[in-house]
């Protein structure tokens, strides 16, 4: 069984590809860190990059409780780098006594 983490990288990849303007998507994990190697069509700007890998983060995203991060590494000789990470939302582990609405209490193990 797959996790929704999981399920976004999954869908992140592939709405990499569907977008038309990134021919090749190479995946690469440096320290436990996704780095994303993208090779552009020709016509495509560093601008209008960026803008699919959001608009593909935010369909990946969608339903879930993910949020992104994304920041340029470089320019390789084939495309760009970038450092592309869905992030879970910590949880609480314990009541910490001030009555907080998302307490530990509440919620089903």
């Amino acid at each position: 069984m797959t996790t929704d983490h999981e399920k976004a990288l999954q869908t992140f990849h592939s709405k990499l590809l569907d977008s038309g303007h990134i021919m090749h998507v190479t995946v690469k994990y440096i320290t436990g860190l996704p780095f994303y190697y993208l090779q552009p069509e020709a016509h495509v700007s560093k601008q209008q990059l960026e803008e699919q890998i959001k608009i593909a983060a935010a369909k990946a995203m969608k339903g879930k409780r993910l949020t992104l991060t994304m920041s340029y590494v470089r320019k390789s000789q084939a495309g760009y780098v970038y450092r592309v990470r869905f992030l879970v939302p910590q949880r609480k582990m314990f009541c910490c006594g001030n009555l907080c609405d998302d307490c530990i209490r509440f919620t089903n193990p």
